[in-house]
């Protein structure tokens, strides 16, 4: 009995202490930094700080947002996530010259609370196909109801005025600054940097689930939770000119491991670089017409080798390669931060034209070659003489001795003269005096 009693003891005391030490720690802000394209690694680094801060018992979520949009299937991932977090999460807007583009714009919206640097803008939303077209009249009336529809709960409480400028950037492709979506409400705070952001939350009410909940952000510790190498390394990868790279270094390695077979190390890096490059065409929006001209430009760099041509068939190759570069990444329509550079589709052409037509005068120049290796290499070669008697004898080649004939019609030959091989006969060498 009385064990039992001091265990009991034990527990509250435990209990006890536990619960103080629980109100005496500082609250937890965890920032997150989404700088770049709202692709699906962004998701990932965003559903990962929501899950970090929610196990760490965190304050708030604060995502410190500068993009010019991206995928919509992306940014409702996100909205999604936001929404069903059980810490509130504030979009911030930062830094300075910041901007919320397209799905971007959206995502500040979806924020429990949400706020904005000086000098940044948000807007311009109207949706576009995954090929960076705009839509048809009714494509595009579908897209914009389902993104209005999507955003209208969180926004409309807000007023209408705020609803009014948040339906003109996906109907009308409106942007705003800071100071004009602050005007109607649109978003909550213009703070100038994290530590002032963190000053006029503290004390404010968000609205999270069904319940209002006040912001205590006042000696709150930060906890900054960065991107992770993978979460980069694919955000990397939907760079649509480092997606181009990896597929034209790709293409061209795997063509010269078939061209020359025998070795990896060509194969090796271009299965993985295609690999890579796929990843990035996956997730872009891109012109598919374009991989047919792509596909004629290295036809064309091949037959180039095979059937030489002077170069005429690399000089067209070259053309197709970089016209088939810019549709597949350049279409009309396809936002700026999604296109391919036009420099470096040029320079990247003609540098592969032309180690394809180096590729080309090797191979042209390994078929009048010499043979190097076998005993029919021997030919022309010289050597000395060490015996020989009625035209036969042993002569030295290089470090070698070989039984030799002396080449009919030709010279006598006598030890210690210089020979010449004439010809090969299975292990016997015909040879002339030189």
């Amino acid at each position: 009995m009385k064990t039992r009693r001091l265990l009991l003891l034990l527990l509250l005391a435990l209990a006890m202490v536990q619960t103080v030490f629980a109100q005496s720690r500082e609250p937890i802000a965890v920032v997150l930094t989404a700088d770049g394209p709202i692709m699906p690694p962004m998701l990932e680094y965003i559903s990962r700080g929501i899950e970090t801060a929610d196990r760490r018992n965190a304050e708030v979520v604060i995502i410190q947002l500068n993009t010019p949009g991206g995928s919509v299937d992306t940014m409702l991932k996100i909205i999604t996530e936001i929404r069903a977090s059980d810490v509130p999460v504030v979009v911030y807007v930062a830094p300075k010259n910041a901007i919320a583009g397209s799905a971007g714009a959206m995502i500040t919206m979806a924020g429990h609370a949400s706020a904005m640097a000086p000098e940044t803008s948000i807007g311009a939303s109207s949706p576009i196909t995954s090929s960076g077209e705009d839509l048809n009249t009714t494509a595009d009336t579908k897209a914009k109801e389902i993104i209005k529809a999507s955003i209208r709960p969180f926004v409309a409480p807000r007023g209408e005025e705020a609803l009014s400028l948040a339906e003109a950037m996906i109907d009308e492709a409106k942007a705003a600054t800071a100071d004009e979506a602050l005007e109607v409400n649109l978003i909550d705070f213009i703070a100038d940097d994290l530590e002032d952001l963190l000053q006029v939350l503290d004390g404010f009410t968000v609205q999270v689930g069904d319940a209002p909940r006040t912001l205590n952000t006042e000696d709150i510790e930060v906890q900054t939770l960065d991107i992770s190498f993978i979460e980069q390394l694919l955000l990397t990868l939907t760079d649509p000119n480092i997606a181009f790279l990896l597929l034209a270094i790709g293409v061209q390695a795997v063509l010269i491991e078939l061209s020359t077979p025998g070795g990896w190390v060509a194969g090796f890096i271009g299965a993985v670089c295609i690999t890579l490059a796929t990843y990035g065409l996956g997730v872009l929006p891109v012109n598919w017409f374009g991989v047919i001209f792509l596909a004629i430009a290295f036809v064309l760099f091949v037959l180039d080798i095979k059937a030489p041509t002077h170069g005429a068939l690399t000089t067209a190759g070259v053309a197709s390669f970089i016209i088939g570069a810019l549709v597949l990444f350049n279409s009309p329509g396809t936002p700026d931060f999604q296109r391919v550079s036009v420099p470096l589709v040029i320079g990247t052409g003609v540098f592969i034209g032309l180690a394809f037509f180096v590729v080309m005068l090797i191979a042209v120049r390994s078929l009048h070659r010499p043979i190097q290796a076998g005993s029919e290499s021997f030919v022309g070669k010289t050597g000395t003489v060490k015996i020989f008697e009625n035209d036969a004898g042993q002569v030295q080649l290089e470090s070698e001795l070989w039984t030799a004939e002396r080449d009919p019609g030709s010279d006598p030959i006598h030890k210690g003269d210089k020979i010449e091989v004439v010809e090969v006969r299975g292990l016997r060498l015909i040879v002339r005096k030189k």
